[in-house]
């Protein structure tokens, strides 16, 4: 994929108009509507197809990765809902690239006191509270925002991502982006809003107050292949290094035994999401639980080990495992529930026996 976008890795991570570049070049190649449909520009992949895709962004580079899978969900989550105008309106342009798109529901997973609310008006929704993430800004121009109803129901709708203020009296304000350890590039911000008037017309969608949990539980493995792509960067990594003069016969080993439990924990992940299809949500939940795990666990490993075999070097900020390692700790909680938290924390425990 180096060869494709032509773009270093690194700068990819560090740079925010590097990275827009590469995203708008995914957008020309038609890569960025792969769950959209065909009626809209979209390519509408089989599943297993776009998680490969997924796998071999995230080897590339975490923050491409993470900032088109944001475009994407947003994409799919338009071509799905019910309001004919605003997919007529944006998502031509949304598959191609050109109108960029992000999300800011993750809020609805927190329990307590909804972050964001929503209250019916005339025409539409008062919306007020912060979204305490939305990835993308100076690149994607609008985002999907999740809110909660007084009946707890959850709204979503089409919001402008920049600082407006409204003739009414509403306003939504962007925060400077995050100081984060990962990613950074992917400028990722909070949105906060003032009785913002969300017209009926920008509304996507209604759906009940437990949405997100059971989507959560349908998407259990979802976040696998980020996992799975940065694992075996870290192996890419460990591989070179047996290529030295001096290496020791111990990475080789290293190698191959990392190599073999990565492909193991791969094609189980992928059985295991093709069985999703078929089977009710529930079923087999706890078996996705723990290969999402184990993933999470051979990225970190991985990444450990490309840190360890490229010795003194891998403290540069611009050297591929330091890169690797920080977007491995970043995939271990990246869509984070409790019970995706929990097999993490039990699959910890398991490896340091």
């Amino acid at each position: 994929m180096t060869s494709e976008i032509g773009i270093n890795p690194a700068q990819l991570d560090s740079d925010p108009v590097l990275l827009r570049d590469a995203f708008f070049q995914l957008g020309a190649r038609s890569l960025l509507g792969l769950k959209g449909a065909r009626e809209w520009g979209g390519v509408q992949l089989p599943r297993e197809v776009f998680f490969q895709f997924q796998e071999t962004v995230a080897r590339y580079s975490g923050a491409l990765a993470f900032l088109q899978t944001q475009h994407q969900s947003a994409v799919s989550k338009l071509a799905s809902c019910p309001n004919q105008d605003l997919k007529e309106r944006f998502l031509a342009d949304a598959t191609q690239g050109k109108t960029g798109l992000g999300v800011g529901f993750s809020q609805l997973r927190r329990s307590g006191s909804p972050l964001v609310k929503a209250i019916p008006v005339e025409g539409g929704y008062q919306v007020s509270g912060e979204v305490p993430w939305v990835t993308g800004y100076g690149c994607f121009q609008f985002f999907i925002l999740g809110a909660v109803l007084p009946d707890q129901h959850v709204i979503f709708g089409l919001l402008p991502f920049s600082d407006r203020r409204q003739d009414s009296g509403g306003s939504l304000t962007v925060s400077q982006p995050m100081e984060l350890a990962a990613m950074r590039s992917t400028n990722t911000v909070k949105v906060h809003l003032d009785n913002w008037f969300m017209a009926d017309s920008e509304v996507l969608d209604l759906k009940p107050a437990d949405w997100i949990h059971q989507s959560d539980r349908h998407n259990a493995l979802n976040h696998s292949f980020f996992a799975l792509g940065c694992a075996r960067a870290g192996l890419d990594v460990v591989h070179r290094a047996t290529d030295q003069a001096d290496t020791s016969t111990s990475i080789g080993a290293t190698w191959d035994a990392l190599d073999q439990q990565l492909t193991h924990c791969r094609e189980a992940i992928y059985q295991a999401q093709y069985q999703v299809g078929i089977k009710e949500p529930e079923e087999g939940l706890g078996d996705r639980l723990r290969f999402r795990a184990e993933a999470i666990d051979l990225a970190v490993r991985c990444a450990h080990a490309a840190v360890v075999v490229s010795r003194g070097a891998a403290n540069a900020l611009s050297h591929p495992a330091q890169r690797i390692y920080r977007e491995a700790l970043a995939f271990s909680v990246f869509g984070q529930t409790t019970a995706v938290m929990d097999a993490t924390l039990a699959q910890i425990i398991k490896s340091s026996r």
